[in-house]
């Protein structure tokens, strides 16, 4: 296996030879490898468990006895362990000096990335050591899901019991965080002929990075678009591009992110129909992700907080950039999850885009020795660029609750910064905000003195972008009594105590990683970002829906509004995207932070409008009060000129700064920008039976690219290379599957002389199909009372899933006050389980508004009486009607009771309909019409049809299934 193109080894050896005497130790040790063709042995003896080293620190420190809470059932599954192997001293030395060449201008090898294939060679373990160990693992009852493309890591499932043996420890539950995790109760032991080459050996315990949401429930924040009933305002996408000139790019610029590619990480599934409402309200081009299950890591499955986590990730990065190609990486319901770091190491490994966007944190003090170090440093020379976001706790990044004992108040409330944010691999992303008199205060609703100038007014329309210009920023502080720590985070690394080269001249003299780099808004109420989830748990107490009606709930008026540096993160990632795409980076521009730094310390950089928005307001300190705030953990720090620990450079200016960065690092070898997609013939196959998977590669332009080949992954497999395109672009892969669930075929371009590398992922389901029938037709009801239709959902082939119906009508006019609504599921979860038979939901359709509390103001007298469901509306004097009711097209059916909601292909389990509520919202009203209120008239006598379509909530791939009845008022 070459380690690096020839022409290309060439290319490195002139330039050594022409170079001054400071690069002659970079190139020996460069041109030391070029020839290699595989790693050298390093596992001298025989791997036997009778002989063993314990692993220091492997225990989780939050695993304490004292919240032991039992031990762990021997036969639990654990799915998707893992063990790391580290690098030789010789491989290290090799690897820093790649990564200095490729990030200096003067180096022949200045962006010359290497891809997973010739980083495994170079870098890898030697096989014959991988076959050891998987020997081994084998040995022990394991089963070996796969090994790591870059072959310096391995994943294996087994039993508890298993696990116990293997590692020579017990598996314990503990109450930690708030919550109960399960983790080894001491410290791991592994054979001692393994000892000096394994890094870490992981997902042994649950304990996964936290998401950097600030959800913002029942408030009327104030910026970016501006509501048509209240006036308040509010971040949506062409606010941002305004505020942080981003316009120039699009538009004279021409720049989209085309040809770029973002990977954002999660835990959580999500579903599609959220990212295209926030699309749609944005007026963007609908574009879905690209969805990433990572293999060995557990069933599809949707968590609360999680979901709403990933719903404004991917929504954001892709307005931000909305030609770029954006993956969402994530991970299934695996029970030792750890979640989104197992799909940052499968991003990297498998080089699914050139940009890594992260929203999740843990706090150093409780890493306890585990990074991701090693997956940075190759997400480096492979091109890739990690951003993450530094946290919303402020200066204290381990803070949980005031009632959580583990970990304890002292670490709670001691100063400490968020990893991965923290790497100096990655771009730490903080917040800010703007101040009260630039905006609305949201608690009156008063405009302040400068609101504006800032902000353009309305009445009675909401404007969905409304921003005139760039708001000053102040550091992010928006800790309260009641609503606790809310802040961007900031501060000095525990860990990485080293000073960044790059962070040298303008951080403090502390000798250590600072955190954050740059920073972006990120309050939830200064003025607060627009998203769109149907994650219940986010929604504000009156809301029925999130995004149905542009970016507001149908029924309730109100708007999904959040914060956090989640939302930084994800927005600078889309930036990074157009920088590259102007740049001409075709293949990624590494780690970038050197060349941030670069520019921040040429002159004028903060000039006014030039690169940076320099934040000299503010401060990151806990202010909530002595709850959540001791003396020991009263310490913060404070904005001002320049770097500094709470906003890092400040804020950029996106259109000086691509212009500067083109100029002063250009790209000297510049490629065509291609695409890679992967399509498979039968998106729902059945059990092994063969299926064919088109690999197309275009440019960025849709020309297609014939030279080249293509190496493919199977479900996380030995990569097979050498796949050549044929005259259409295209090579075309057969293969089947054993098994039920989601399979994944990736396709790795590796360019030639003319075109850049790139990616494509291509998904099938296995597990079946499903069928719509519903009785009666026609369904027969006088007018002014109801009747019920019982909808059936057959499943064939194996099917299990959550299936999300849609209601339509032909005349969504007419039966503008027609009221549906369904029973809430067994025990009130709001679901109907199914396993191998039919599952049924039956749809009552009321014909009397009076009976569901629908009523419809006076002209006069603009009264609305509350609904009878309980719900409060607001009155805006005009006809409620668009937003208490909801028949205008299509009417969602469920999203309702989804803590946790799973779908397994493997459990015999269905969340079919999430239900229970009233399906369209009846306001109040009935027979007298007194309190100033008219009565709302029935639906009038007639014959309508009725459609409700079912689609999967996870995969696209499972054909929607529609049944259509007739539906008589008599």
């Amino acid at each position: 296996m070459k380690t690096m193109p020839a022409l290309l080894q060439q290319k490195w050896l002139r330039g050594c030879g022409l170079r001054a005497f400071g690069w002659f130790a970079a190139c020996a040790m460069a041109a030391s490898t070029l020839g290699a063709q595989s790693a050298a042995s390093r596992i001298s003896s025989e791997i036997n468990s009778s002989e063993i080293s314990p692993m220091q620190g492997s225990r989780h420190p939050l695993a304490q006895p004292e919240f032991d809470a039992g031990r762990v059932p021997a036969n639990m599954r654990l799915t998707g362990m893992t063990i790391a192997f580290n690098l030789s001293a010789a491989q290290k030395a090799d690897l820093e000096a790649l990564m200095a060449a490729q990030k200096n201008p003067a180096s022949p090898l200045f962006h010359q990335w290497i891809t997973p294939d010739q980083y495994a060679a170079r870098f890898g373990m030697a096989q014959a050591d991988l076959d050891k160990v998987q020997n081994w693992l084998l040995q022990q009852g394991f089963s070996v899901d796969w090994v790591a493309r870059s072959r310096n890591m391995i994943r294996f499932s087994g039993t508890v019991s298993q696990a116990e043996r293997a590692f020579s420890t017990e598996m314990h539950y503990y109450n930690a965080e708030g919550t109960r995790h399960l983790a080894p109760s001491t410290n791991l032991q592994i054979p001692s002929a393994l000892a000096p080459v394994v890094l870490a050996v992981r997902g042994l315990d649950d304990f996964k990075p936290k998401a950097q949401v600030v959800v913002h429930r029942d408030v009327r924040p104030r910026a970016s678009f501006t509501s048509g009933q209240t006036g308040n305002v509010y971040f949506s996408p062409g606010d941002i591009a305004t505020a942080y000139d981003v316009t120039p790019l699009y538009n004279p610029g021409g720049f989209n992110g085309a040809g770029q590619s973002i990977a954002v990480v999660g835990q959580s599934a999500v579903i599609l129909s959220d990212i295209e409402a926030f699309q749609s309200a944005a007026s963007l081009p609908i574009k879905d992700p690209t969805l990433v299950l990572v293999p060995a890591s557990g069933a599809p499955t949707i968590y609360s907080n999680d979901e709403t986590e990933s719903d404004l990730d991917l929504e954001w990065a892709g307005a931000m950039a909305p030609g770029a190609d954006i993956f969402f990486v994530y991970t299934g319901d695996s029970q030792n999850s750890n979640g989104t770091f197992d799909a940052i190491s499968y991003a990297i490994d498998q080089k699914i885009a050139d940009i890594v966007s992260v929203s999740y944190g843990a706090c150093e003090p409780t890493l306890n020795g585990f990074s991701l170090e090693s997956s940075f440093m190759q997400a480096s020379v492979q091109g890739q660029t990690v951003v993450a976001a530094s946290g919303d706790q402020g200066s204290t990044a381990c803070y949980v609750s005031p009632t959580t004992t583990n970990p304890t108040q002292a670490i709670q409330q001691e100063l400490a910064v968020s990893y991965p944010a923290s790497s100096p691999n990655v771009t730490a992303v903080g917040g800010t905000e703007i101040q009260a008199i630039d905006g609305v205060d949201p608690s009156t609703g008063t405009k302040g003195a400068n609101y504006s100038t800032y902000w353009n007014s309305t009445s009675g329309t909401d404007i969905v972008a409304s921003l005139k210009q760039y708001i000053p920023e102040v550091a992010w502080n928006d800790d309260s009594s009641a609503g606790g720590l809310s802040a961007t985070g900031g501060g000095k690394s525990t860990i990485f105590l080293t000073k960044p080269t790059w962070q040298a001249a303008l951080t403090p003299n502390d000798g250590v990683r600072d955190v954050p780099d740059i920073s972006f808004y990120a309050s939830g109420g200064f003025p607060g970002y627009l998203y769109c989830t149907s994650d219940t748990t986010s929604w504000s107490t009156q809301q029925q829906g999130s995004c149905d009606s542009g970016f507001r709930d149908s029924v309730s008026g109100l708007l999904t509004v959040a914060g956090g540096t989640s939302f930084a993160a994800p927005i600078f990632a889309g930036m990074l995207a157009l920088i590259n795409q102007k740049a001409g980076y075709t293949t990624g521009s590494g780690e970038i932070n050197s060349t941030l730094y670069s520019l921040a310390t040429s002159g004028g950089a903060y000039s006014a409008g030039t690169l940076f928005h320099d934040v000299t307001t503010g401060n990151n300190e806990c202010t909530a009060g002595s709850t959540y705030c001791s003396a020991a953990g009263a310490g913060s720090y404070s904005a001002g000129a320049g770097y500094d620990l709470v906003t890092g450079l400040g804020s950029i200016d996106a259109a000086n700064l691509a212009a500067a960065w083109a100029t002063r690092f250009p790209n000297a070898s510049p490629l065509v920008a291609t695409v890679t997609t992967v399509v498979p013939a039968n998106a729902t196959p059945t059990v092994s039976t063969s299926d064919s998977f088109t690999i197309t590669v275009k440019t960025a332009a849709g020309a297609p690219v014939t030279t080249g080949t293509v190496s493919l992954v199977v479900d996380g497999g030995t990569p097979t290379a050498g796949n050549a395109l044929d005259q259409n672009g295209q090579y075309v892969y057969s293969t089947s599957f054993s098994s039920v669930g989601t399979h994944q075929v990736i396709a790795h371009y590796s360019g030639d002389g003319s075109n850049g590398a790139s990616t494509g992922v291509g998904s099938v389901y296995i597990g079946g199909t499903f069928k719509l029938t519903s009785s009666p037709s026609p369904l027969n009801v006088t007018q002014g009372s109801s009747g019920i239709e019982t909808i059936t959902i057959t499943p064939a082939g194996g099917y299990t899933g959550t299936v999300l119906l849609t209601l339509a009508t032909s005349s969504s006019s007419a039966l503008a006050n027609l009221c549906v609504t369904a029973p809430s599921g067994p025990a009130g979860t709001g679901s109907v389980a199914v396993t191998t038979g039919a599952a049924q939901v039956q749809l009552t359709f009321n014909t009397l508004p009076s009976s569901c509390g629908m009523a419809i103001p006076n002209k006069g007298n603009p009264q609305l009486r509350s609904p009878g469901n309980g719900r409060n509306t607001r009155s805006s004097g005009k006809n409620p009607a668009p937003i208490a009711m909801a028949f205008a097209g299509l009417l969602l059916i469920g999203f309702m009771g989804r803590y946790a909601r799973r779908f397994s292909t493997l459990a015999g389990l269905v969340a079919l309909l999430a239900i229970g509520i009233s399906l369209t919202a009846c306001g109040g009203g009935g027979g007298g019409g007194g309190g100033g209120t008219t009565v709302t008239p029935d639906p009038p006598k007639g014959t309508y049809t009725v459609m409700v379509s079912g689609t999967d909530s996870v995969s696209a791939a499972i054909p929607a299934s529609t049944t259509t009845f007739t539906f008589v008022i008599q």
